[in-house]
């Protein structure tokens, strides 16, 4: 037996879940399908082992293709409902003009401030974006700020998706116990799915998109007991971000050369700074500040992110020194001084350049292939942290590996087949009725935190979706109260 939806959407991150709830919100019939469980603030607690057992994909490597190149790379997103937005740090950031033109020189696709305007008014209305005028009260961010203001820059506050309720706890990674970060869980899917407007069904993979003569029909699935399942529907949107999307269009059988390749990473790296006096900066929003004047290719590329510190495992399994990761008694020492160190977060643009396969046996493989002057980038963002907590008066510097929570472009839009995997609204050049609804479409990756990008782009979906100038939508609204 098969049910029969207007919408499946694949994924609740900040793509799916927003075009899910959107749609369900205007009264379509719609499923939401998430791999992860359905877990809520009632069960978010401080226990870093726990929560990324429960709430994380388990780390993946993207793998260096070339010489020279960090690698591999930890990959890292959110296996819940609510995706990644559920443990990131709630940061609501605009990508500029410049971006877009990155994008329009990419693939072809012309796409404007102007344009994308209402859709990120729309979601920062939604969501209650604020600026955090309540940033530097900690110590840990005052230190980072001296540091800046002695080079001659400053720090600014971030504006997040995140209310009052917030009182910088510090444990956004692993789900926010008070709810006061907003994340599509805790908005557009609860909102709908306690109304009954919406379908919501966790612990389920989906394995393949099915079609017919050209068409999207619906998708096959299995849930958490393993039982196959199979539900029809007018439109399948694939939310999965931009690691998981093309596998699936892979397991579909979607053929199109672009499907996992033009894999962007945003690589992150931090620096550590070692004060004589505690810093506490796992107790504060983890990022409260950031200083972007050369986010721009041409004044560095990068942007720096204030104040941060991983909890312990995560500061402790990827710290290095000169002489490569730490171990044994340096690391020791390091851990000892847990509540004294600060961290910066540099970000770097990069080109696109990873990928993306899957054998025959369903295995995947995640490669990067930074060429020379993304690698400039990287170490000139790393080298502007250094000299923040020197001038800081940091007492020791250490750092990270590299790893990515941004990775965005492994289903790129394009102005045709040759040129992407979908159209500039998001539906597959090849199989009508599927569309993409995540960072995958992104053709260039951005210079800054892209969640808010992806919830604005899957606005604009779900308003293409909604007025159904193609005709999909067969089923009337049935709007609940």
């Amino acid at each position: 037996m098969s049910e029969r939806f207007d919408v499946v959407v694949v994924g609740s991150g900040a793509g799916g879940g927003v075009v899910a709830g959107e749609l369900a919100e205007r009264g379509r019939n719609v499923l939401l399908l998430e791999t992860g469980p359905h877990l809520t603030a009632a069960d978010f607690e401080r226990w870093e082992s726990k929560a990324s057992h429960d709430m994380w994909f388990p780390i993946r490597l993207a793998l260096p293709a070339g010489d020279p190149g960090p690698g591999p790379l930890a990959l890292i997103s959110g296996r819940c409902v609510g995706g990644t937005t559920t443990i990131n740090t709630k940061l609501a950031l605009r990508a500029s003009q410049r971006e877009f033109d990155k994008w329009n020189a990419a693939s072809g696709v012309q796409l404007s401030v102007e344009e994308m305007a209402p859709f990120y008014d729309r979601v920062c209305s939604y969501l209650g974006v604020r600026r955090r005028a309540d940033w530097n009260w900690r110590q840990c961010v005052r230190t980072a700020a001296a540091g800046f203001e002695a080079l001659g820059y400053e720090l600014e506050p971030v504006d997040a998706y995140t209310d009052e309720n917030c009182m910088q706890c510090g444990s956004c990674l692993q789900g926010c116990p008070t709810n006061a970060g907003k994340s599509t869980l805790n908005t557009y899917i609860h909102r709908n799915w306690v109304a009954g407007r919406l379908q919501l069904r966790p612990e389920c993979w989906a394995e393949r998109i099915l079609t017919a003569d050209g068409h999207a029909t619906g998708v096959q699935y299995r849930d958490e007991s393993g039982a196959p399942h199979t539900v029809e529907a007018d439109v399948v949107v694939a939310a999965c971000g931009a690691l998981g999307t093309p596998q699936l269009l892979m397991r579909s059988e979607i053929d199109n050369p672009w499907v996992g390749r033009n894999l962007g990473f945003h690589p992150a790296q931090f620096v550590f700074g070692l004060f004589d006096e505690p810093q506490d900066a796992h107790m504060v929003a983890p990022i409260s500040s950031h200083f972007l004047e050369n986010a721009p290719d041409d004044r560095g590329g990068y942007i720096i992110e204030a104040v941060t510190v991983q909890d312990p495992i995560g500061f402790t399994v990827a710290l290095c020194d000169e002489n490569g990761p730490m171990w044994g008694e340096p690391l020791v020492e390091a851990a000892k001084k847990y509540r004294n160190w600060v961290g910066l977060l540099c970000l770097s643009n990069d080109d696109n350049n990873g990928r993306i396969e899957v054998d025959a046996d369903g295995n995947e493989t995640y490669w990067c292939d930074f060429q020379p002057h993304e690698i400039e980038r990287q170490q000139a963002a790393m080298e502007f942290g250094r000299r923040v907590m020197e001038a800081a008066g940091a007492s020791q510097i250490l750092w990270s590996t590299f790893a990515s929570t941004h990775v965005q472009g492994s289903c790129r839009m394009g102005a045709d087949a040759g040129s992407g995997v979908v159209d500039i609204h998001g539906e597959s050049h090849d199989v009508k009725r599927l569309y993409v609804g995540d960072s995958s479409v992104f053709p260039r990756t951005l210079s800054v935190n892209p969640s808010l990008t992806v919830m604005a782009m899957a606005t604009r979906l779900a308003d293409h979706l909604d007025a159904n100038e193609s005709g999909y939508l067969s089923g009337s609204r049935q709007l609940v109260a």
